[in-house]
């Protein structure tokens, strides 16, 4: 019997663990062109939460009864595909599921990598859609220049703890904003970010930004929205560009939130905001896994996880991430 993990119910607020539900299927038998693999990692990210709602997005909401899925590295157990061989590892958008069938014609949707290269569990983070996501969100939204500030909300998370790095490596004065103390000075030490703020003890962020961006903000990289990122469009420069990447701090909310109007600030600073998914720059991966590659191997980048292991504890990782729990990207360990 092979375990697989439901969406239960929709959830209301923040999801707790009756929103999901853990069944028992057998496993099928194996078709010609196909493989059988076994999940090894598991990716949680906030932006599933949104698929929980029975809303239009940019991706279509999960189904009531139907397996959740993320980004999963799992190893192939057996192949009747001459392009797989039993051993590979392999990662793509993947049911909750110990094991599964990969059919033929979903094999497109799945690629070989490479765990001599990298730790499997990069794969899921500064290799994979988080990497992937800061690299693209401020490379081709932030167009950094050298000697420009950004600041960066949930900058100890898988997206923010990146962009900082590669903020630096452009020449770029970089300020995070995070949750706790430690994760501050992890920003500061560990991710070579100038300064870091932690907005959990500091009483006016307005004038926290003001003190840490003396000569005003040219990008924001927006993980969480509210009322952080309120603050933060006092202070941005003539033609900055703030990247619309989460809203976390929002995700959760039974109501329409609310918050202050953009338009003057754009308007008065020439200003550019867009939102966007790390989907639209899907034909151009490859260009960015080997950039990212280039600079981890370099010892340019480093990237901080938080290893929970268990199939049965995905349900609650997930949960652990809009309670902060995480250093960097959050995966499961199977």
């Amino acid at each position: 019997m092979n375990k697989t993990i439901l969406l239960n119910n929709r959830p209301k607020g923040k999801p707790s663990e009756s929103d999901f539900k853990f069944v028992d299927e057998e496993t099928k038998d194996l078709p010609s062109g196909a493989i059988i693999v076994a999940t090894k990692y598991v990716s949680v990210d906030p932006y599933l939460r949104g698929r929980m709602r029975d809303e239009k997005s940019y991706i279509p909401p999960f189904e009531l009864g139907k397996p959740i899925t993320s980004t999963i590295v799992a190893e192939v157990l057996e192949s009747k595909n001459d392009a797989f061989s039993k051993g590979d590892n392999v990662t793509g958008m993947l049911p909750w599921k110990e094991k599964q069938v990969i059919s033929e014609d979903k094999l497109k949707e799945i690629r070989k990598v490479d765990g001599e290269q990298a730790p499997l569990s990069a794969y899921l983070g500064i290799l994979g859609m988080t990497g992937l996501t800061a690299f693209f969100g401020l490379t081709d939204i932030g167009k950094p220049k050298e000697g420009e500030t950004i600041v960066v909300s949930g900058a100890a998370g898988a997206v923010g703890s990146v962009v900082g790095q590669i903020a630096k490596i452009r020449g770029l004065k970089v300020v995070g904003i995070a949750g706790t103390d430690e994760k501050v000075e992890m920003l500061t030490s560990d991710f070579g970010f100038d300064e870091g703020i932690n907005y959990k003890t500091t009483d006016n962020m307005k004038e926290a930004l003001k003190k840490a961006c003396p000569n005003g903000i040219d990008i924001y990289f927006d993980n969480v929205g509210g009322d952080i990122s309120d603050a933060v469009l006092f202070h941005i420069n003539k033609f900055a560009r703030i990247i619309n990447c989460g809203a976390i701090a929002v995700y959760n909310e039974t109501s329409v939130p609310k918050s202050i109007s953009v338009q003057p600030f754009l308007i008065k600073n020439s200003a550019l905001m867009q939102g966007f998914i790390v989907g639209n720059y899907q034909d151009r991966f490859p260009e960015g896994i080997k950039q990212l590659s280039q600079w981890l191997a370099a010892g340019k980048l480093k990237h901080e996880e938080t290893i929970v292991e268990g199939f049965k504890n995905i349900p609650q990782a997930f949960i652990d991430l809009f309670d902060g729990k995480n250093k960097g990207k959050m995966v499961v360990k199977v």
